[in-house]
């Protein structure tokens, strides 16, 4: 398969396909799908989304969420489960993943049940526990687990576990944050938001990343994290440490009005989602509306879509993220205005 007249970085190319990875980026002379010119960027991957359109990835129809997430231009994603209870979550992992039709499934995030009440956000709390390493390892297609890294046995926890371990939810000091990095954790989850605030003798979890350079997600909605928080992140940390995700709970995408999300009650206005308490219960935005913001607050485009493309598939050591050959050709077509007008996966289109 070949595309004709992508404009990929300014450049006008051709990208040819054969078993689902690109062979070639540049004129070919043949015929093919004629992309008119349109700008093409790698295909986003959000490592943390617990779903949209009203579907969970707690026990929803992933297929679903996996084709809704396509037309929406992501083109790989990790479905993450919120803290409930176990049978719950274990259910869930224990789907087949193999050969969905739409965006590529990784595997799952478990956000929880390992995380800190102090900070649970819109996690349910009667479901928070300890961290167990071998209830962990009975569980399946885990690709990240979120921990605060303060709880009884965390720190071993991270040694041991096989997937990336994100710190999230988490009242932890530098200190501990720091421990935790060195014992393994690769990332924070969802930065400044469930965590305590970086201060000049108090720098915690967002001060440690920092210096260390691990990866640091951000929900950049536009409501979650303030225009001038998400730039200080940037230029800490840079486009190839700042992980873009949605953290879209099941009421993304639908009219405002009730919902639940995890188990809890949500209302879904034109602010967010949030619970009746006023506490932010997840986004309602899709991967490439972070990256429009993202670019509306300045960030340069190139870089607002390596840290929706590239920066998460090197997190996660997968072959996608960027146009270049040998790698999977998972890519999305955009107008000037960022529109969405394809997203291919694998070459095959979906629009």
């Amino acid at each position: 398969m070949i595309y004709k007249n992508a404009l990929i970085g300014g450049e006008i190319t051709d990208i040819t396909v054969e078993d689902g990875r690109i062979v070639s980026l540049q004129k070919s002379g043949s015929g093919g799908i004629d992309l008119k010119y349109q700008k093409v960027f790698p295909g986003l991957i959000d490592v943390h989304t617990h779903g949209c359109m009203g579907i969970e990835a707690n026990g929803g129809d992933i297929a679903g969420l996996a084709k809704y997430e396509a037309l929406h231009g992501t083109t790989s994603f990790l479905p993450t489960t919120a803290t409930v209870d176990m049978e719950t979550v274990r259910a869930a992992l224990d789907r087949d993943i193999e050969g969905i039709d739409g965006a590529n499934v990784l595997g799952f995030h478990i956000e929880g049940p390992y995380i800190a009440k102090s900070r649970k956000g819109a996690q349910d709390e009667k479901y928070i526990r300890k961290p167990d390493i071998n209830e962990y390892r009975g569980l399946k297609n885990v690709k990240m687990v979120t921990i605060a890294p303060e709880t009884e046995g965390a720190l071993d926890f991270i040694e041991k576990c096989d997937a990336v371990c994100s710190i999230g939810h988490t009242d932890c000091d530098y200190e501990t944050a720091a421990a935790a990095i060195e014992k393994g954790a690769r990332c924070l989850t969802h930065t400044f938001n469930a965590m305590p605030p970086m201060l000049h003798r108090a720098p915690g979890p967002i001060g440690a990343a920092i210096e260390k350079r691990i990866y640091a997600q951000l929900i950049c909605d536009g409501i979650h994290v303030q225009r001038g928080a998400v730039w200080s992140l940037y230029r800490a940390l840079g486009a190839d440490r700042v992980c873009l995700i949605s953290d879209s709970i099941a009421p993304a995408g639908l009219p405002c009005g009730e919902y639940t999300s995890g188990g809890l009650p949500v209302t879904l206005s034109k602010s967010g989602c949030r619970l009746a308490d006023g506490t932010l219960a997840g986004s309602t935005a899709f991967l490439l509306d972070c990256v429009k913001t993202a670019i509306e607050f300045g960030i340069p485009e190139d870089d607002a879509f390596i840290m929706a493309s590239r920066t998460p598939a090197k997190l996660l050591g997968i072959n996608k993220g960027e146009l270049s050959v040998g790698f999977d050709a998972d890519f999305i077509v955009l107008d000037n205005n960022y529109n969405l007008l394809k997203t291919v996966i694998g070459g095959i289109i979906y629009e």
